[in-house]
């Protein structure tokens, strides 16, 4: 289950200010808080990329059953077949 984050639009003395809720994807968003019962929004988070991705390694990809596609010169996507290394 995702993770989402609210914000109490009102003050609460017994919540803070902010807090996250694992909810289902299908879950309409909250709109009271489950604890002191007073009004919440939903916050809209980042989502988690890597900033160092591994380059492609075409040979290891099609032995692992996986379909290599390269973009051509005439912009038409072709298999891409790994170097033959002798």
């Amino acid at each position: 289950m995702p993770i989402y984050e609210y914000e109490h639009t009102e003050g609460s003395k017994i919540c803070p200010e902010r807090f996250e809720v694992n909810r289902p994807i299908k879950a309409p968003p909250l709109t009271v808080c489950p604890v002191c019962k007073k009004p919440v929004h939903k916050l809209f988070g980042s989502v988690y990329m890597p900033k160092h991705l591994k380059k492609v390694n075409v040979r290891e990809a099609t032995n692992n059953g996986f379909t290599v596609l390269k973009k051509s010169s005439k912009g038409e996507y072709e298999v891409h077949k790994p170097d033959r290394g002798i």
